[in-house]
This record gives C-alpha cells, sequence and structure tokens, in this order.
C-alpha cells in the first residue's frame, strides 16, 4: 500500500532502468516490511534542470547528475526498525538494478493514517467507520 514518487533528472535513466527502479522499490517492501510483491504503486516523473534541485555535497554527500527524490507514503503503524531496514532496502536494491550510487538517493517516508489509504471505488479498507 505505499506509494512511491520518485523524481529522476530528465535523461540520466532509460526506461529500461526506470522500470529496474520500480522492481527496486517493489522489493524494498518486501525486503523491508515483508508486503506482498503485488503491492506495487509508484510514480516516476523526470524532470529538466529546472525542475529538480538536489545540492551535491548536502549532508557531507557527494551526489552525481544521477541524484534522486525518492518519497514514500506509508501508513503510520510501521516501527522505527522497519523504517531503518525499508530505507537501507531502497537504496540497495537501486544499487543493485540501477546502479545508483548511495549518495545518490534522497529519501523522504511520510507516514499517514491507514484510513487515508483507498485502493480503488472510493473507500478504504482500513477505515472502521462512525
Amino acid at each position: 500500500m505505499p506509494l512511491f514518487q520518485a523524481h529522476v533528472p530528465t535523461g540520466r535513466y532509460t526506461a529500461q532502468q526506470r522500470t529496474a527502479m520500480v522492481e527496486a522499490f517493489t522489493e524494498s517492501l518486501v525486503d523491508g516490511f515483508a508486503l506482498p510483491v503485488d503491492d506495487r504503486f509508484v510514480v516516476i516523473s523526470e524532470h529538466g534542470p529546472d525542475g529538480l534541485f538536489i545540492h551535491p555535497t548536502y549532508g557531507d554527500m557527494k551526489r552525481s547528475d544521477r541524484a534522486i527524490i525518492v518519497t514514500v507514503v506509508i501508513p503510520e503503524t510501521r516501527p522505527r526498525s522497519e523504517k531503518r531496514k525499508f530505507l537501507e532496502a531502497i537504496v540497495k536494491r537501486l544499487g543493485e538494478k540501477v546502479g545508483v550510487a548511495p549518495d545518490d538517493v534522497f529519501i523522504t517516508l511520510i507516514p499517514i493514517p491507514r484510513e487515508n489509504f483507498s485502493f480503488g471505488r472510493g473507500f478504504s479498507p482500513f477505515d472502521p467507520g462512525d
């Protein structure tokens, strides 16, 4: 049920590499949160130099022109230990599948109440109702 939004620089990743990113994100869900493989909701957006601003050295990093921003909306119920494992899995899988350097992956997790997720039909299977 997490939603990935990956913001990548235009022209730095091929269509095959973007597809491999989706696979990396999916595998990181399995590794970090023990979720099923079919729990796949990913948006990948390309941005030109006037639409993606990532400081090359902030946080003592050495980012390249392939640096990406990944935002993941997750249920607020996940413990910190699982979130750490999940973050590590994202970086590991992106490195293995796409060759993204660890310093090139900026991640933000956004926890929200489970009842705010709807898979379709306008209802949430997690909303207990009033």
